[in-house]
């Protein structure tokens, strides 16, 4: 089956790595950039760059202007009320890291943090750490066997003790879609607060956080066909008013003496410092480009691609997909094989997929496996990155069992 991509044109360093026989498949990683993004970064390097929120010259005034846009793109993007909601981080780890600690001082010993099995190290490890340091119970939810976090667990798991669920919206190392709306509802019958990781479930489709209904929503632009070094935090605005200021320096300061200072709210309040202007800009650029694409067209090709992807692997022996994947990439494991090797293979051939534990070690311990193979996708892979694919795959199969 053919099946074209008709936005590969936008991404310029498609057709790069395309002239250095090289097919990108590692997408869940970080995406390539569209042509309004490159374009977006070279006009502010270009016309004058600046800090943001505290000059009065035009300079500073033009990447004020446009830092602020983006903040508002960001809120439409995501249908949340209103730019207020939105702060910009230096990652999504930065912005878990964030609510981590600007959270801390609402937990008392013995109170309970709710995360799943499938967790990226970067939704594991900060609150696995303010357990540790606050001498909380940290509870993980098991999955089933397709990789969906087990509701009838998480109904008895989630508790009056529960105070927070951090869960992820789309499971990176799985590619499986998580029971979000049921989950939720489960921890706000506790009075407990939610945050969603949405690294990868905010690449595929449009994300509705009124309708999703969780406290904090957590992205990055770099998976998003955005820049990198730069994360976004959604709060709810009585969310975002019980964090405590974690980080402390120039712009997030109200007024200060030797001896005391007070601190602006959120979002200014918890962006310290000069904030990755370019990359707020260039994020800002990027949501333009996808806006202007037909997300309907986007979703039935990624979708086709994908459902050959899964194909291709399951008509291959020894071959094991992790889990039911749905949607994005796939993981799989072949019998007699190492994962790195067969990914040494594959590089050796052009063929760009990931190898390892994929930031989730104990996902991968409890699957009973060292790491994994993860082929990922993206709106401008078609067809014939596959067909590359699975040539190269067959050779190395071939020598390798």
């Amino acid at each position: 089956m053919l099946l074209p991509s008709p936005w590969r044109a936008d991404f310029p360093a498609i057709a790069a790595l395309q002239r250095q026989d090289q097919t990108y498949l590692d997408n869940a990683a970080t995406t390539q950039k569209p042509q309004a993004l490159l374009d977006a970064l070279t006009h502010y390097y270009a016309s004058g760059a600046a800090n943001v929120h505290r000059a009065q010259h035009l300079p500073g005034a033009h990447a004020t202007q446009a830092f602020e846009d983006t903040r508002c793109k960001v809120a439409q993007w995501l249908n949340a009320a209103d730019s207020g909601q939105i702060i910009f981080t230096h990652g999504a780890t930065s912005a878990l890291n964030l609510l981590a600690y600007g959270l801390e001082h609402l937990f008392n010993p013995g109170d309970e943090i709710v995360i799943s099995a499938l967790e990226h190290h970067a939704n594991l490890l900060p609150w696995q750490q303010l357990a540790q340091r606050q001498q909380l119970s940290l509870v993980v939810l098991p999955l089933d066997a397709d990789g969906v976090i087990d509701l009838d667990a998480a109904a008895r798991l989630i508790t009056p003790r529960t105070r927070l669920l951090a869960v992820s919206q789309l499971s990176n190392v799985l590619g499986v879609w998580q029971p979000l709306p049921q989950l939720l509802a489960l921890a706000k019958a506790q009075n407990a607060l939610t945050v969603v990781d949405g690294a990868q479930g905010v690449v595929h489709g449009r994300q509705d956080v009124e309708a999703l209904g969780c406290d904090f929503y957590v992205f990055s632009s770099h998976k998003l066909y955005g820049p990198d070094g730069l994360g976004v935090v959604f709060g709810r605005h009585a969310a975002l008013a019980s964090l405590k200021h974690w980080q402390f320096g120039g712009e997030m300061v109200q007024d200060a003496d030797y001896h005391h200072a007070t601190f602006r709210p959120a979002p200014l309040g918890f962006e310290a410092g000069t904030p990755p202007i370019a990359s707020v800009i260039g994020l800002g650029a990027t949501l333009n480009y996808l806006s202007s694409l037909d997300q309907t067209a986007i979703d039935a090709h990624e979708s086709a691609l994908h459902a050959l992807l899964v194909e291709g692997l399951q008509e291959r022996p020894g071959i094991r997909v992790l889990g039911s994947p749905q949607l994005a990439l796939v993981s799989f494991v072949v019998e007699g094989v190492h994962n790195a090797d067969l990914a040494h293979l594959l590089t050796e051939q052009g063929i760009a997929v990931r190898a390892g534990h994929h930031c989730a070690m104990p996902l991968l311990k409890s699957l009973g496996l060292a790491g994994a193979i993860r082929v990922s996708l993206a709106l401008y892979n078609d067809s014939e990155d596959l067909e590359r694919f699975f040539d190269a795959l067959d050779q190395a199969l071939e020598l390798l069992q």
